[in-house]
């Protein structure tokens, strides 16, 4: 099971879901100091609480003004982040648990913590699980204690009430409320509060729908269908937003290509399926080369590029020695009982040194790499200013 793992959105940085969410709206903010004070001083686990409690739950989650004030707050925004933590925000107003966490989906398939409320480390698989099985079955999920539940084992987890996010036939994801300690008994919600929270996921449902939707939109306008890598229209407009910021911080930006010798090899006595993959895992090496802020897209057929933002000459060229190493030394195909190996000639240009603007760099990146080429290849080269020329 992965550890617990935090959805990011590229317009904002994020709180860690680690830390309690606080206030988005200062609405909102009032209504849980008012709510969860004389619930967290009944000294009840999480099922005696819910039991307790129920009329005043009903009667929160029953208001016409509960459903007004989600279907405007989670209609504000389309970061599924910011509409987890208003979830998760609101979830904490209607049901008295201690903890409360969004789980989704992420761009890759895999399962996140969209936001957060109590949450720790440790209790990334259990939240994973139980999202899985809840979204799996597209039912409530309720125990007493994890650590002896038969569905969904954990050891940092007690009692857990979970809903499943659903809209348009889709589970989307799931809301998940929770305390460290155990329960007595299952934490239930009666009828009538069961069906008004599920009123009330119904329009955060599809917000997050939405927004999610949108963001796999606009991840796949920029992504290599083939590789995942960016693709060379993100390439483009990423570099001029680049080239602009280091001419006004007057910081260094510098520039890779990268092409696979031999390439053409592959596709010629394996076959163009055989050359695919090739690609696939040339792509994950000088992925896996770069450093995480580097960014790198596929450039267009076996010609890839790396952006290395405030990084000069020196700086670049290592990482262009990394990545020609790595490719030399790696094994394309041996899934397939194949053994071929490939060398790739790389060409460095920086700005401001070789180029003032995005498209300099690009013509001078190539041209250098053109120049390992004929050099007899597999090697890395920077460009020269025109002066040196």
């Amino acid at each position: 099971m992965p550890p617990l793992s935090r959805a990011t959105s590229v317009s904002s940085s994020r709180r860690t879901p680690y830390q309690t969410v606080g206030s988005v709206r200062k609405r909102g903010s009032k209504l849980r100091r008012t709510g969860e004070l004389s619930l967290a001083a009944s000294g009840l686990d999480l099922a005696g609480r819910l039991r307790v409690f129920q009329s005043q739950l009903r009667r929160r989650v029953e208001r016409h003004e509960a459903l007004v004030d989600i279907v405007r707050a989670v209609n504000t925004t389309l970061e599924p982040v910011e509409i987890a933590e208003l979830l998760v925000e609101r979830a904490a107003v209607w049901v008295p648990a201690p903890g409360w966490a969004v789980v989704s989906s992420d761009l890759s398939g895999r399962l996140s913590v969209l936001a957060g409320r109590g949450l720790s480390p440790d209790m990334g698989p259990a939240l994973h699980s139980v999202a899985n099985w809840v979204m799996h079955r597209g039912e409530e999920f309720t125990s007493e204690d994890l650590r002896g539940d038969t569905r969904v084992r954990s050891e940092s987890v007690g009692a857990v009430l979970a809903f499943p996010l659903s809209c348009r036939g889709r589970r989307v994801g799931a809301l998940i409320g929770f305390d460290r300690a155990p329960s007595s008994k299952k934490p239930q919600l009666s009828p009538g509060v069961l069906r008004a929270v599920r009123v009330l996921l119904e329009p955060a449902s599809v917000a997050l729908d939405s927004a999610l939707l949108l963001k796999r939109v606009e991840a796949l306008s920029v992504t290599d269908d083939l590789t995942h890598l960016y693709n060379s229209r993100y390439l483009n407009s990423m570099l001029r937003r680049e080239t602009k910021r280091a001419s006004r911080s007057g910081r260094p930006l510098s520039l890779l290509f990268i092409d696979l010798d031999g390439f053409k090899g592959v596709n010629d006595t394996h076959g163009h399926l055989s050359g695919s993959r090739a690609l696939v895992e040339a792509a994950a090496v000088i992925r896996g080369s770069a450093r995480e802020t580097d960014v790198v897209a596929r450039f267009g057929g076996d010609e890839f590029a790396v952006v290395l933002p405030d990084t000069g000459g020196e700086g670049a060229f290592a990482v262009g020695e990394r990545v020609r190493d790595r490719i030399a030394a790696h094994k394309f195909l041996a899934r397939d009982g194949l053994d071929i190996r490939l060398t790739a000639s790389v060409g460095l240009a920086t700005l401001p040194d070789v180029a003032a603007s995005a498209d300099e760099l690009v013509a001078a990146a190539d041209k250098a790499m053109y120049g390992v080429k004929d050099s007899g290849k597999n090697g890395i080269q920077a460009a020269r200013a025109p002066a040196d020329n």
